[in-house]
C-alpha cells in the first residue's frame, strides 16, 4: 500500500477508495505502522512546530509554547490518537449489529484507521497558527466515515446514516477525553509542566 496514492485516493475517490480497501486484507499492526503512525504525526508534528516554534500572537504580542512542554504535548496528543483509533474501532464493530451489520473488528479496524486521513492531514496547517482555523477541512473524514461504515461494516445504506451519527457522537466524546487529557500537558493548566 503506497501511503500518499491511499491517502489521494480517499481524498478525490472515497467511493471506490473504499471498495478496494474493503476487499483488502490488514492487520492491526501492519495498520499501524505503515499508516496510523505515520498520519497521526502530522498533527502533532505541525502543532509542536506551530505553537513552541513559530509562536502564536496578535497585536504586537506574541506567544511561544516552551519546547519542552510543546514536545510532552506533542507526545501526549500523539499517543492518546493511536489509542483512540484502537477504541474508535472497538466502538464501530459494537455498533454494528444495532444498524443491521455485521461485527467484524478487521474490517471496523479499517475503518476507524483510513477515516481520518482528513483530519490527520488537514492538522498540519497549525504548523502556521495564523492558519490552523482551515485545520476546519478534516471535517471531511466525517464524510469518509458515511461512505466507509455501510461498505466494511455491511449496513444497510438506509441506516447508514444513523449509523455514522452514532459513531460520530461517540468520536466527540473520546475526542473531547483525549483533548482533556492532552490539555494537562501544556503550561498554565493543571498538572501541565
Amino acid at each position: 500500500m503506497d501511503i500518499v496514492d491511499r491517502a489521494k485516493n480517499l481524498i478525490l475517490t472515497p467511493a471506490a477508495e473504499w471498495d478496494k480497501i474493503a476487499g483488502e486484507t490488514h492487520t492491526v499492526q501492519g495498520l499501524y505502522t505503515g499508516w496510523i503512525m505515520i498520519l497521526a504525526a502530522i498533527p502533532a508534528i505541525a502543532a509542536f512546530v506551530g505553537f513552541s516554534i513559530v509562536g502564536t500572537g496578535a497585536f504586537g504580542f506574541s506567544y511561544r509554547v516552551p519546547v519542552m512542554s510543546g514536545i510532552a504535548h506533542a507526545i501526549t496528543s500523539y499517543l492518546l490518537s493511536l489509542a483512540m483509533v484502537y477504541v474508535f474501532a472497538l466502538v464501530i464493530d459494537a455498533l454494528s449489529p444495532t444498524f443491521g451489520g455485521q461485527k467484524d473488528f478487521a474490517q471496523a479496524f479499517k475503518v476507524a484507521a483510513f477515516a481520518p486521513v482528513a483530519s490527520w492531514l488537514a492538522g498540519a496547517f497549525s504548523i502556521l497558527p495564523a492558519l490552523s482555523i482551515l485545520g476546519l477541512l478534516g471535517l471531511y473524514s466525517l464524510y469518509l466515515l458515511y461512505l466507509g461504515l455501510p461498505r466494511l461494516m455491511k449496513t444497510p445504506q438506509e441506516k447508514a446514516l444513523p449509523y455514522t451519527v452514532v459513531v460520530i457522537l461517540v468520536g466527540i466524546v473520546l475526542s473531547a477525553i483525549v483533548a482533556t487529557l492532552s490539555a494537562f500537558t501544556m503550561p498554565g493548566r493543571p498538572g501541565g509542566f
